[in-house]
C-alpha cells in the first residue's frame, strides 16, 4: 500500500483561490484549508458531539434502509464516494451493498490522512474491494468512468451534506457534471441537512467546548505552516451566523485587533481591520423535494427521498436518466 502526501495548499488551484479569497473583500479562504490532518480529526470528533446531529441522524437513515437500497441497485457495483472522510457512516451501506457479492468502493477526499483511515475501516468488509483516489472531486469521477469494469454499475455517494458547501446557484451544475461521468441507471445518492429552528443550527456550529472553533483556526494555523504565514491565531475568534435569505450557516473568523499578515510563498502582504472576518466555509440547508426537484432538471430521476423524525435530514436517491 501507498502512503498518499498530506494535500498541499501550495498546488496551483488551492494557493490561487487563497490568493483570490485573501485579495477581495470580504476576505475568505477556500474549503480546502480546513481539511489537514488535524482539521480531519476535529471534523470527526465535532460529528460526535450532542449538537451536531447531521451524522447520526444519516447513519439512522442508512441503518434503516439500506437493504433496500441493495436491492433496488444493479450488480455488479463501484461505489465512488465524494469526500468520504474515514469512511464511518459509508461503512453502514457498504455492509448492506456486500451481502450481494463483490463491491468496488473508490474513496474520494483531498485528505490524504482521511484516506488512509477510510482504506483501513473498509477493507475490514468482506467482498469490498478499496482503491483510494486523493484528489478532487472530478477527477475521482473521471478516474472512476475511465477503470470502471464492463457491465457494472457505479453508484456515487454525497454524504455528510456536503452538498449545502455549495454555493445554491452551483447545486444544479454540480449535479449535471456528476451526471455527465454517468451511464443511464447510475445512481447519486444525496445526503442533505434540512431546514430547522435557528438557535438548533447555530449550536451545531459554535459547540460548547469549543471543537469547531477549533477545527476553524486551524485553517489559518494551517496557512502557518504550509504558507510561511504569521497570522496571529490568538487574536481571532470563531463565530457562527445564519443567513436567513440565503438558508445557509456561515463559519467566520473574526479578528479582535489590527494585524498585518505576511504570507510568504505567496508573497503577499494583508492588513486586517479589527473586527474584520473571514469566511472559511458556508451549509446551506434545504427543503424536502429541493433536490430531488434540482436532480430532475439535471438529467436524474428522483427514486426515493427519506426523511429522519429526530434531526431534520434527508437521504435522496437519484437515478441517471
Amino acid at each position: 500500500m501507498t502512503t498518499l502526501a498530506p494535500p498541499s495548499l501550495l498546488q496551483p488551484k488551492v494557493r490561487n483561490a487563497i490568493r483570490h479569497g485573501l485579495s477581495t473583500r470580504p476576505l475568505s479562504l477556500p474549503v480546502e484549508c480546513l481539511y489537514d490532518p488535524l482539521g480531519s480529526a476535529l471534523f470527526d470528533a465535532i460529528t460526535r458531539l450532542p449538537e451536531y446531529g447531521l451524522s447520526r441522524a444519516e447513519r439512522r437513515l442508512l441503518e434503516r434502509h439500506r437493504h433496500v437500497l441493495a436491492e433496488w441497485l444493479p450488480s455488479p457495483l463501484e461505489v465512488v464516494e465524494l469526500g468520504s472522510g474515514t469512511g464511518v457512516t459509508t461503512s453502514i451501506l457498504l455492509q448492506g451493498l456486500a451481502r450481494r457479492g463483490r463491491v468496488g468502493y473508490q474513496p474520494v477526499d483531498i485528505s490524504a490522512a482521511a484516506l488512509e483511515d477510510c482504506k483501513r475501516r473498509v477493507e475490514r468488509i468482506p467482498c469490498v474491494e478499496v482503491e483510494p483516489f486523493e484528489g478532487s472531486h472530478r477527477d475521482g469521477l473521471a478516474r472512476s468512468s475511465e477503470s470502471r469494469a464492463p457491465g457494472s454499475a457505479v453508484l456515487v455517494l454525497f454524504l455528510g451534506s456536503s452538498i449545502g458547501n455549495l454555493e445554491r446557484d452551483d447545486v444544479r451544475p454540480f449535479l449535471a457534471d456528476v451526471r455527465s461521468f454517468l451511464r443511464p441507471g447510475d445512481g447519486l445518492l444525496l445526503g442533505a441537512d434540512l431546514l430547522k429552528p435557528e438557535a438548533q443550527l447555530l449550536a451545531a456550529y459554535d459547540d460548547p467546548l469549543g471543537l469547531t472553533a477549533a477545527f476553524n483556526r486551524n485553517a489559518l494555523a494551517r496557512v502557518n505552516r504550509e504558507l510561511d504565514a504569521n497570522f496571529e491565531l490568538r487574536a481571532f475568534e470563531h463565530r457562527a451566523v445564519y443567513d436567513p435569505l440565503a438558508r445557509r450557516v456561515e463559519m467566520h473568523l473574526v479578528s479582535d485587533e489590527p494585524q498585518c499578515v505576511e504570507i510568504g510563498a505567496l508573497g503577499m502582504r494583508l492588513a486586517i481591520a479589527p473586527g474584520e472576518t473571514i469566511h472559511t466555509e458556508s451549509s446551506h440547508k434545504f427543503q424536502h423535494g429541493e433536490l430531488a426537484a434540482m436532480g430532475r432538471c439535471s438529467g436524474f430521476v428522483s427514486v426515493v427521498e427519506w426523511d429522519d423524525s429526530e434531526w431534520p435530514f434527508s437521504l435522496n436517491l437519484l437515478v441517471a436518466d
